[in-house]
């Protein structure tokens, strides 16, 4: 179970439950992915809900990784995403959210 205390977002990927989690070195990887714009553009856009299918990719690879994932974005090309590219984007967008919120009674 993704724990949403730890910043754990669950995604299900061919039938496989995964937890995703931007921990530093998945953020730093991230970072690295974007083709243009830092991690505060990034979540402005999905803010706005001006982001690309770039961005969700992104976030889902970075998150997995951050779950200990050990695939690569070309990986995920040909598999099912429970729920589809809407779920795929919402996941994306609760998993950059839980990223940078801290949770309520800790400073």
């Amino acid at each position: 179970m993704a724990n949403p205390h730890a910043g754990e977002v669950a995604l299900v990927l061919d039938g496989q439950r995964h937890v995703m989690k931007l921990t530093l070195g998945a953020l730093a990887e991230l970072e690295a992915m974007l083709e243009s714009g830092s991690l505060l553009e990034l979540v402005e856009r999905f803010e706005s809900g001006g982001y690309s299918t770039r961005d969700v990719l992104a976030l889902i690879v970075a998150g997995l990784r951050g779950g200990g994932w050990q695939g690569r974005a070309e990986d995920l090309l040909s598999v099912e995403i429970e729920g589809g590219p809407m779920l795929a984007a919402r996941k994306a967008a609760e998993l950059l959210a839980r990223a940078f919120t801290v949770p309520q009674g800790t400073e």
